[in-house]
């Protein structure tokens, strides 16, 4: 009788904590939220979760209720709308961001042509970028910003891009055991590690008592939709409250990672005049710094938020 012997496999580990292959839930819209047709404008998708490029809409007019009633359920849906070509003025961008409330101002950031507007001349001689790194905007802040509207208005002859990525997706996935031990938690957030890699002390400093430490959740819930989200980030969230710091370290670790899964993602290739409004609740976003020594050059309005919760 020939007798088999049962198959077995060599020990082999790779790292804890790590991301793995096999399939993820994308879903887009939330619990009991149903699709429904546009009426007044049309829906080019550009991603399974996140980004869709918004088509016979001009932001240069003022929106009717209705029109900004769709803009804004097409903002919660696909978390980041894009404009080709709209090739708006500083104060048109700025009328169309007011729709959505008061606009902020970031005294970290240069100024455009107001003080609530933001300029970012970046390649050749320009200051290195601070933007190329998955982030959330202005967490620091007790109320972060509810949204932005950015219009790159020169690009390089290549590269230049951006990545947003949905954290409501990223959440979805994470595993039960994980999301028993932040469901509940608290993460503290400051601007200076985000900024200290690129300005010394002298500019820093007098904006401490500005802008203290903030404690915000670390999932979460869209104020309009419900949904829990990640809410921690590389550039400004330094550790989780109540966890020694190789705890805190190892978990945060693993939860910023989440935002680099290419299923939750869209990446938008610019053209000069382009807009781009994402909700900074619910996203993370990258700057691809690939084009030194050519320059891109981009005017951002922010659009003040509420407290998380």
């Amino acid at each position: 009788m020939t007798v088999t012997t049962p198959a077995s496999l060599r020990p082999a580990q790779v790292p804890a904590d790590g991301m793995y292959e096999g399939r993820r839930t994308l879903r887009r819209l939330p619990d009991g939220w149903q699709e429904r047709p546009y009426e007044l404008l049309d829906v080019v998708p550009q991603g399974r979760v996140i980004g869709a490029e918004i088509r016979g809409v001009d932001l240069a007019r003022e929106l009717t209720p209705a029109l900004r009633a769709e803009l804004n359920r097409a903002l919660l849906e696909w978390k980041v709308l894009f404009f080709r070509g709209a090739d708006l003025t500083s104060d048109q961008q700025r009328a169309f961001a007011l729709n959505w409330g008061e606009l902020e101002n970031n005294p970290l950031l240069a100024r455009g042509s107001a003080d609530d507007v933001a300029r970012f001349e970046k390649g050749g001689d320009a200051t290195p970028t601070y933007e190329n790194v998955w982030h959330t905007d202005v967490t620091f802040r007790e109320r972060p910003a509810l949204g932005a509207v950015l219009q790159v208005r020169e690009v390089p002859p290549f590269g230049g891009d951006t990545m947003w990525a949905d954290m409501a997706a990223a959440y979805d996935n994470l595993p039960d055991t994980v999301k028993v031990r932040i469901d509940d938690a608290q993460a503290v957030h400051d601007f200076i590690p985000g900024f200290a890699r690129f300005y010394g002390p002298e500019k820093l400093a007098p904006l401490q008592d500005r802008f203290p430490p903030v404690t915000h959740p670390v999932v979460r819930t869209h104020p309009e939709t419900g949904r829990r989200m990640l809410f921690v980030n590389t550039s400004f969230t330094t550790h989780i409250v109540g966890m020694e710091r190789a705890e805190s370290d190892r978990l945060l670790g693993y939860l910023v990672r989440q935002a680099h899964v290419p299923e939750y993602q869209v990446r938008f290739r610019w053209q000069a005049g382009d807009v781009a409004f994402w909700d900074n609740r619910a996203t993370q976003h990258y700057a691809v710094d690939d084009y030194a020594p050519h320059r891109r050059v981009a005017e951002r309005v922010a659009i003040a938020g509420d407290r998380p919760y």
